[in-house]
């Protein structure tokens, strides 16, 4: 299956992203580090635009056709993106689970924001300004949320894996 996450920075993507991985043995695909590895390639020399996303698009695909159930990690803003992936479940006859994860308590999400680190080398991550002032459509279908002002990662996780099919 493939398990699309979607959320503004900060909100707490990754942290579930990961632990929900390690607990279904899943592949994290996490767009934050496909697009940082093209930025230090130095291949472009124009903004990265949808690179990022068409490679984790094509990787997704490529790990879901060997069997492999994907988690894939991303801001994932607008209904293209979000259409996009649900479209490689098509193609790979699997099922597309689609998951928003907010931060309803936007004093939190700001504080994660502004004091969050990140772990991939030569990554800048947003600031707060840039969070809010993000082109960041509306969901308009149908999907899990989690609201992270309320949930831990524990919580968000096994809350998951009630909901989620077995892989």
């Amino acid at each position: 299956m493939l398990i699309i996450l979607g959320g503004l920075p900060g909100v707490g993507k990754t942290a579930i992203a990961r632990e929900l991985a390690r607990q279904l043995r899943a592949v994290h695909l996490r767009i934050d580090s496909i697009e940082q590895a093209i930025r230090n390639s130095e291949a472009l020399s124009r903004p990265l635009n949808d690179a990022g996303y068409r490679v984790g698009y094509a990787v997704a695909l490529d790990n879901i056709s060997v069997g492999r159930t994907v988690i894939a990690d991303s801001v994932n803003p607008l209904a293209i993106s979000r259409n996009a992936w649900v479209e490689v479940a098509k193609r790979a006859q699997v099922s597309a689970i689609e998951i928003e994860v907010v931060c309803s308590d936007a004093r939190e999400h700001q504080r994660r924001v502004e004091n969050r680190t990140t772990d991939i080398p030569g990554l800048i991550p947003p600031m707060w300004q840039e969070v809010v002032s993000r082109d960041y459509q509306p969901w308009d279908r149908e999907r899990i949320v989690i609201d992270t002002a309320i949930r831990s990662v524990k919580q968000a996780v096994t809350m998951l894996r009630k909901i989620l099919p077995e892989p």
